[in-house]
């Protein structure tokens, strides 16, 4: 049974390393997601689980807490809206200053990837709308997509492409699975040329990203609302300045913006919604 006391002890170290909020009314997921980590190191209660990573004499440990509580939900094609958007009026664009060499590759950014699903979903439909429009001369080598999460475990199932029967049903037609997707066993396999787009790679939102370079099309969805508002603005600070000046940013359709008017402009569009960089008063 978590004591109130442990409870304060995970929900500080928490947020203090990812960012998540975890109210009282919570309390229980702390108790049920990690109550198999007491059972498999042999701790009898939550404190002596919190001492053992405070005191940092198992860093991988830290590191299966923080993937315990972060919530891996997501589907193919969530929403639909983003991708109308990208292939009317994102994608027209961004393969017009391709051609005319205005950017050498297009790049995109899922933030909070999970095992993948978002970021092969963009994919497929940049590959859907060259074949669509009958775009030879810019391929899907002129696009570079970058997947972040932090959890390792769900990093190393996106790499792998590969999906059970469950994640098949949710939000993939049989359009998309049938043309690409391979059949191994009981399991679906994204094909090769699809998966070599995109790159996974193990990201802590509270960490720089400066590194990464910027992007013309960051998709960073249903990972904010578990967050402090103060992390969110600090978030949302930073991914302005990894967004392109003409780019585009999404976040989830039942997400809102608070306390953003200094960095980004709502913007609609056949019922969807995509934000844009305000230009900042000096």
């Amino acid at each position: 049974m978590l004591t109130s006391k442990e409870f304060s002890l995970f929900q500080s170290y928490i947020k203090k390393s990812c960012g998540i909020i975890i109210n009282e009314d919570k309390s229980y997921l702390i108790e049920s997601r990690l109550i198999r980590l007491l059972v498999d190191y042999g701790f009898e209660t939550f404190e002596e689980l919190y001492s053992m990573i405070e005191a940092n004499k198992d860093p991988l440990l830290a590191e299966k807490v923080i993937e315990e509580m972060t919530t891996n939900e997501t589907l193919w094609f969530r929403d639909k809206t983003p991708w109308k958007i990208m292939d009317e009026l994102l994608l027209p664009r961004l393969v017009d200053q391709v051609r005319k060499k205005e950017i050498s590759k297009v790049r995109l950014w899922s933030a909070a990837s999970s095992t993948g699903q978002e970021a092969y979903s963009t994919v497929m439909a940049i590959n859907e709308h060259l074949e669509k429009n009958n775009i030879t001369d810019v391929k899907l080598s002129d696009f570079e997509i970058i997947a972040t999460d932090i959890s390792r475990q769900v990093i190393e199932i996106a790499k792998k492409g590969r999906y059970d029967p469950i994640s098949m049903r949710r939000g993939i037609d049989e359009y998309y699975k049938n043309k690409y997707f391979e059949k191994d066993g009981n399991t679906w396999k994204i094909k090769e040329n699809i998966k070599n787009v995109v790159k996974f790679q193990k990201l802590n939102l509270q960490n720089t990203f400066v590194s990464m370079g910027k992007f013309d099309i960051i998709l960073c969805r249903y990972v904010m609302i578990y967050f402090s508002q103060e992390f969110k603005n600090d978030l949302l600070e930073k991914l302005y300045k990894s967004l392109n000046g003409d780019g585009a940013m999404f976040i989830g359709s039942s997400e809102l913006l608070y306390n953003n008017k200094h960095f980004f402009d709502e913007n609609e569009y056949k019922q969807g919604i995509y934000y844009t960089k305000k230009i900042l008063e000096v």
